[in-house]
């Protein structure tokens, strides 16, 4: 498995703004990165895993697929053209448009809410940076200014905010600043390492991961980086990264490794109800939310190669989506509105 960490997901994804919505005339697709072509390529398949489509078709890697608030439109990052530069295509893989144009490296992108901008990380500066890009490549603004590292932008689902990973602290702090680059604070302010700031889809709550207390776990606080709960509180390893929001903001799928090997879990925000929603022997990992809160699809190498699966939000009807003698990974809705 590609295995990026989701503690780099700016991205990520469900959390992002995206609400239970009603069903829109746009199909309901899942967008996911594949090697099957033997090279990786952006892919989009139907939720029962039919019609799947390579929207990349080049020989180079593309990867990082994320949708569009309205799901008309893909970000992803490619080294089609030397280096890693953000692009952007239509939900159908036509109009592929080269945002960046920089010899350093350019990745991670995220939409704002109106999709008119998005955020992404660079190093055409000498370090990780945020900046942010029209839509159509114009207005390029560099936002954060420190000589150390600043990353994983995360917009708020109004757009007025980005949180972000910052560590001009020493340590990894998670950090706000308004969508111009205005007013940068340090919400968490503590001795360990926080890192991949999620905001909740109602805009009300961050979560985040910490190593605070000795190990991995998950973290909620207030927007305002008030009342910062432990809300997994495991001696295991629990959101390596990989944490991901309901629709409804109420519950969280959070992998952990507190039973032996990383598995789905799913809880509510405040971290009653733990439930485990995966078994077996190998890993399970990237829980990520259908629109409407009923689904979760997921990645395992149950099967030999890492494969998507969807399940029931109760972890029933375990249904693998792909089937292909390579690997199969990041499975994100597209989203409705």
């Amino acid at each position: 498995m590609r295995v990026v960490m989701l503690a780099m997901a700016g991205l990520l994804l469900c959390g992002s703004g995206f609400v239970a919505a009603k069903e829109s005339g746009e199909p309901r697709k899942i967008a996911f990165e594949s090697h099957r072509d033997g090279n990786w390529e952006i892919y989009t398949m139907n939720p029962d895993g039919s019609d799947q489509r390579n929207l990349t078709q080049n020989p180079a890697d593309d990867v990082w697929p994320v949708w569009s608030a309205d799901g008309r439109r893909l970000a992803f990052v490619s080294n089609r053209d030397g280096n890693k530069e953000v692009y952007i295509m239509d939900a159908d893989g036509s109009h592929p448009i080269r945002l960046t144009h920089d010899p350093a490296e350019d990745e991670d992108p995220f939409w704002s809410p109106d999709g008119r901008r998005l955020a992404f990380i660079s190093t055409r500066d000498g370090n990780h940076e945020i900046y942010i890009v029209n839509s159509d490549g114009t207005d390029l603004r560099r936002l954060t200014h420190d000589p150390a590292e600043d990353s994983r932008p995360f917009w708020s689902p109004d757009g007025s905010r980005i949180a972000f990973l910052s560590k001009r602290d020493g340590n990894s702090e998670i950090y706000v600043m308004n969508a111009d680059g205005s007013d940068q604070r340090n919400l968490t302010k503590s001795s360990g390492d926080d890192f991949n700031p999620k905001w909740s889809p109602d805009g009300t709550k961050i979560g985040f991961v910490s190593n605070r207390d000795g190990n991995n776990e998950i973290y909620v606080m207030n927007a305002d980086g008030s009342n910062a709960t432990n809300v997994t509180r495991h001696k295991g390893e629990d959101g390596r990264g990989a944490f991901f929001w309901a629709p409804n903001s109420q519950q969280l799928t959070v992998i952990s490794n507190r039973d032996g090997n990383w598995q789905v879990y799913l809880m509510n925000v405040d971290g009653s109800g733990v439930r485990r929603l995966t078994v077996g022997p190998t890993d399970a990992d990237i829980p990520t939310w259908s629109p409407d809160g009923g689904q979760i699809t997921f990645v395992s190498s149950r099967d030999g190669h890492n494969q998507i699966y969807v399940m029931n939000r109760d972890g029933s009807h375990q249904t693998r989506l792909t089937h292909t003698a390579s690997d199969n990974t990041w499975p994100f809705w597209r989203p409705v509105r």
